[in-house]
């Protein structure tokens, strides 16, 4: 981890136009502004002098106006077709890998860490810049030239029509199947197969792999039976155990080799050495070695669910295996009963510990897997792969994933088809995994009967609340916007819902709909500050999983968000109480929300300012993206607007946060919600300066993460980063 570390981008290269050489390490993805590449650099130059860049990054290839060019009328070329194996020279700027973090929430920075990735970034290729330029094609990447012309020719044939949004999904998922790239199925589709539990069977899995392996092994050791020199030389099993692995190797590694691949590979790999040695281990010993194995090359997947998954499944297999202690059922109805009890016993064992590392399980899992695991391993997948030496197939697969979508959709429509539970700390979450193994184990009822109370403690769990008359805030590390969760004792309130990051993602799936379930959180009201993206682009995502929500905010009647349910406007001079906490909107005024005037009011003028109060006197405010005009405003009005905490106005902008303002709030702490190395220069050193000579203590989420502070402790902000610290963590530097 040290020598990798020692590899990182070099502060001073963020941000700068750095020409780079490199070979496109892997098949580029198309996404809907362009396209985003890996590329192996080869050599790089900052203004004419070769400097050290990191050997593997990341980097988005985008078409039109790029936002963050220095004239915002310089357009970017579009990108030409690119393919795996070519050199190319670019000018790219870089940052190191930085993601959000959040209680419960994906570690972007451990999947690049795993990835071999220490920088990201985007090629910069407007008029000003020097053009890209192809070097030619490579010898290099060899695997995934093979992949993305087999992807590519999945995606022509099934969804030559690209307006046909059905035939779309289908070859994603197609392509998905045979090369291992997930990113080509869409999101929707991936809703529905987590809600059903089959997710695992819609990518390159340990699954796929084993059953690879085993039909592999029998076809050769057929083949090879039909040899007597070949049997002399070497005896028929061994020879297709051999040949299996090997060939579920190629079969990985034409996938990807993504790491749930690498680790199946691994396991297969050190049994076939048990058997092939002649001993003959006890299951344990067999299970431990397989996870030595996988562990030792890769410590880091101890850190990935996928890894606890595969082990406890394959363990509670081996542990509850009937043929221990009676004949194997014979015929198909015997073969379906081992399948449904196999099936029953890992769902069974499986539940505890799904709920503690995603907080979800699916109840219709178990008919879904039913009927999905062979119908995927024995006739999707199977055509799939047919279909790159018979391309017709790729039609009669689509055709079987078409009526497997018939089916999921109806099950994940069910009422109640997914059960979701706050998340349970981690010896909560243990006592239900030991709960769900012992259910599972062959053991008298009576013993098995005491996993029972063993998982209550995962299903009943509530996060701890604050007490009457006390709140609490977390801002949610979100990048560029705003989003803070207000909680009392038996309310919930969340003050915008952060950016839209591009047309597929925005922070209400992928920050604050993990975080709201996580927490178990039931939110009474959803307060819109005002109508600008980076706070209102995750509210779609937020309105869908909290129906009961109460809308409310700045926001004119042509924004999209009226369509999802009418807002209520905030206005100065409302107030309410929860739990002895009292809530206060003091901006903007009636008139400036009325009539038709209000379209002739800037938006960042109209936004809601929130102050919370707590029984015994704390206080914070959330001051959305007012100026300076505002500030003085409210201070001319004598609005109560000392606090404790301060939601910085605007994100640290120059245009607020001035020194009158400042003195009237006297907060001992800012909390800053900024994207790292934001483009709009958030927050600024002057802004910052002004806290930091009245004893302010800044805190952005660029450097802390997802922020949190009590009004039972007002003087205390607890960092995320701080509270869950890792070494491969990027460190920002302070504001």
């Amino acid at each position: 981890a040290a020598h990798f570390a020692a590899q990182a981008l070099a502060p001073a290269l963020e941000g700068r136009d750095i020409r780079v050489t490199g070979v496109v390490a892997a098949m580029p993805q198309p996404i809907a502004a362009g396209l985003r590449l890996r590329l192996a650099v080869e050599s790089a130059q900052l203004d004419g002098a070769a400097v050290r860049v990191p050997p593997l990054i990341d980097l988005g290839w985008y078409a039109g106006v790029w936002r963050d060019a220095p004239d915002p009328a310089q357009a970017q070329r579009p990108p030409p077709p690119l393919r795996a194996g070519e050199r190319w020279q670019l000018t790219v700027r870089l940052k190191a890998p930085h993601g959000e973090r959040n209680p419960h929430g994906f570690d972007y920075e451990l999947w690049l860490w795993e990835q071999g990735v220490q920088a990201t970034g985007y090629v910069r290729a407007g008029a000003r810049d020097l053009p890209p330029q192809r070097l030619g094609a490579t010898a290099q990447a060899p695997v995934e030239q093979l992949r993305q012309a087999v992807r590519d020719a999945i995606i022509a044939r099934l969804a030559a029509d690209a307006t046909d949004a059905r035939a779309v999904r289908v070859a994603g998922v197609v392509a998905a199947l045979v090369t291992g790239d997930q990113r080509a199925i869409d999101r929707a589709d991936w809703d529905v197969f987590r809600a059903t539990g089959v997710a695992h069977l819609m990518s390159i899995s340990g699954l796929h792999i084993t059953l690879f392996a085993w039909l592999a092994a029998a076809a050769v050791q057929w083949l090879w039976r039909r040899s007597p020199r070949l049997c002399l030389a070497w005896p028929a099993p061994s020879a297709a155990l051999v040949c299996g692995v090997a060939l579920a190797g190629a079969y990985a590694l034409f996938s990807g080799w993504g790491v749930p691949a690498q680790r199946t590979v691994a396991m297969l790999g050190a049994a076939a050495l048990l058997r092939l040695s002649g001993r003959r281990w006890p299951w344990p010993l067999v299970w431990l070695l397989t996870c030595a194995v996988v562990v030792v090359p890769d410590p880091w997947a101890l850190w990935q669910p996928g890894f606890w998954l595969s082990f406890v499944a394959v363990a509670v297999l081996f542990a509850t295996d009937s043929g221990a202690v009676e004949a194997r059922p014979l015929g198909i109805w015997g073969r379906f009963h081992a399948l449904l009890r196999e099936q029953w016993v890992v769902t069974l064992a499986l539940t505890p510990l799904t709920l503690l590392l995603f907080g979800q399980v699916s109840l219709v899992g178990l008919a879904a897997n039913l009927l999905a695991i062979p119908w995927v391993t024995l006739v999707v997948t199977p055509l799939a792969f047919l279909g790159v030496l018979w391309a017709p197939l790729w039609h009669a697969a689509g055709w079987g994933v078409q009526a497997l979508a018939v089916l999921l959709q109806w099950l994940a429509a069910l009422p109640a088809a997914t059960v979701r539970v706050a998340a349970a700390p981690l010896w909560a979450g243990l006592a239900g995994v030991a709960g769900g193994v012992l259910l599972a184990l062959r053991l008298p009822w009576r013993v098995r009967a005491l996993g029972l109370p063993l998982l209550l403690p995962v299903l009943l769990w509530q996060a701890p609340r604050p007490a009457h008359g006390e709140f609490e805030l977390l801002a949610a590390d979100v990048g560029q916007g705003n989003a803070v969760l207000v909680r009392t004792a038996t309310h919930t309130l969340l003050y915008d819902a952060g950016p839209r990051y591009n047309q597929t993602s925005d922070a209400g799936g992928r920050v604050l709909v993990p975080l709201l379930r996580a927490l178990g959180e039931r939110v009474d009201t959803l307060m819109l500050s005002h109508r600008d993206s980076d706070h209102t682009g995750g509210a779609a995502a937020v309105l869908a999983t909290q129906p009961q929500a109460l809308l409310t905010g700045s926001i004119d009647g042509e924004h999209a968000v009226q369509a999802l349910r009418p807002v209520l406007p905030c206005l100065a001079g409302q107030r309410w109480h929860w739990d002895g906490v009292e809530f206060a909107v003091l901006h903007p005024l009636p008139a400036m929300a009325a009539g038709e005037g209000a379209r002739a009011v800037p938006a960042n003028a109209q936004s809601c300012v929130l102050r919370i109060a707590a029984a015994g006197g704390a206080a914070a405010l959330l001051a959305g993206d007012i100026e300076k005009a505002q500030e003085h405003a409210l201070l001319a009005r004598n609005a109560a607007v000392a606090a404790d905490v301060l939601l910085v106005p605007h994100h640290g902008s120059k245009t607020s946060s001035s020194a009158e303002f400042l003195d009237a709030v006297r907060p001992r702490a800012a909390l800053v919600q900024a994207a790292y190395r934001s483009r709009f220069g958030h927050p600024a050193p002057e802004v910052v300066q002004r806290y930091r000579e009245r004893g302010i203590a800044v805190v952005d989420s660029a450097g802390c993460g997802a922020a949190r502070w009590r009004s039972a402790q007002a003087a205390q902000v607890q960092c995320e980063r701080a509270l869950q610290p890792r070494y491969w963590q990027h460190r920002a530097p302070p504001p």
